[in-house]
């Protein structure tokens, strides 16, 4: 069993690893496209079509590309402003409720973004300017809410087995 849990670990690390490197990516190419049109218009005076809708579409693969790794090695911003007024039990208690409900949500943005992504697909949804396909955009979208989803279900459960602190 143990070797089972070892493995499936393993292979779930990678997962947000490599969905991080395609964070890591999208903002490369952020950087990349938004110097490129500022050269571009502001000293060749040549303006580059396109250059927000590239940087919007990007940006939502970038923060949701990223967020399951950033989940998963629990690197959110936490603020401890009621920690001590809690006590033990409040904290659990909170604990409990924030990775249910961050689920919840997690897992309805999932599947609509599933439902998105089929949709864009089969009818050919693209940009205005660009007509860059919107489907893969919402596929990855997808994948980290569904990798963040399973993340809040594991931090859940391992909560739970070790109860309070």
């Amino acid at each position: 069993m143990r070797d089972a849990i070892d493995i499936w670990s393993a292979r779930f690390e990678k997962a947000t690893f490599y969905l991080a490197l395609i964070g890591a990516i999208c903002l490369l190419a952020i950087v990349a496209i938004v110097t490129l049109g500022v050269v571009m218009r502001y000293v060749l005076g040549i303006p580059i079509l396109g250059v927000n809708e590239f940087v919007e579409l990007t940006a939502v693969a970038l923060i949701m590309a990223s967020l399951p790794f950033c989940t998963a090695r629990r690197e959110h911003v936490a603020v401890d402003v009621f920690e001590r007024i809690l006590g033990r039990w409040g904290r659990f208690i909170g604990d409990v409720v924030a990775y249910c409900l961050s689920g919840f949500v997690m897992s309805i943005l999932a599947q609509r973004a599933v439902l998105k992504a089929l949709d864009a697909w089969q009818w050919g949804d693209a940009t205005n300017m660009l007509r860059m396909p919107i489907w893969p955009f919402y596929a990855i979208l997808a994948a980290g809410a569904a990798l963040c989803v399973l993340t809040f279900a594991v931090q859940l459960v391992v909560l739970l087995l070790k109860g309070e602190k």
